[in-house]
């Protein structure tokens, strides 16, 4: 009997806190460059996400936090991890980086050769591994929306692609492979091959129809069990 209303204290004590922990939304960050900084705008991706868990009555059940600063490569997210979002102890991290990394190689020689962009890529998910933060890992999308492969920088961007899909292979992680969404799309709505105006503005920043995609892409992802 004594053994009996132990466990019924250590029940009492527990199930709450066990309700509480399935009660508390996942806490999810998107960390990138500029087009996650702009995905908190009124028609950016992570707003429109947002309206689509509501809209699904699911909006509870999430906390969804943009991390994205203009410019940024792979190694200023690794300079800035610990800041924007160990800290903030995500249950869910996508990381979303290479558009610069590669434009900024023939803008301004400042881009990120191959290996150190797969050293510092690892880097930041052995970091959050070790807090048992869920990894989604995205492939650049697109620098020019022309679908035969004459956008300057498409050779490199699948070439970036590439590593991340190995990457996710390697580390066992879900790949959200938004650069065959978007070629995809692209072969389908932009049947007169122009270099923006489909997702893009300007070639690589989002429209609203852009957003909406990718929002659609990074739901799909985040469901996904």
């Amino acid at each position: 009997m004594k053994l009996f209303f132990k466990f019924l204290q250590i029940a009492i004590f527990v199930l709450p806190m066990i309700a509480m922990r399935q009660d508390k939304p996942l806490k999810v960050i998107f960390f990138g460059d500029s087009i996650t900084q702009a995905g908190v705008n009124p028609t950016g991706y992570i707003t429109q996400m947002g309206e689509m868990l509501k809209a699904k009555n699911q909006s509870n059940q999430y906390e969804l936090i943009g991390a994205g600063i203009g410019g940024n490569k792979v190694y200023d997210l690794y300079l800035r991890l610990e800041d924007d979002v160990l800290s903030k102890k995500p249950d869910v991290v996508f990381i979303y980086v290479g558009i610069n990394d590669v434009w900024h190689k023939a803008s301004s020689g400042t881009g990120t050769d191959p290996d150190k962009y797969v050293k510092f890529y690892e880097a930041l998910i052995k970091k959050m591994k070790a807090q048992n933060i869920r990894v989604i890992v995205c492939t650049p999308t697109v620098i020019g929306e022309r679908t035969d492969n004459s956008n300057q920088h498409d050779g490199d961007l699948n070439q970036y692609s590439k590593l991340i899909r190995e990457i996710a292979s390697r580390n066992s992680l879900q790949l959200c492979d938004l650069r065959k969404h978007f070629a995809d799309h692209l072969i389908q709505n932009n049947p007169e091959n122009k270099e923006k105006g489909i997702l893009t503005t300007d070639r690589v920043h989002l429209t609203d129809a852009g957003n909406k995609f990718l929002a659609e892409k990074m739901l799909e992802a985040l469901v996904q069990k």
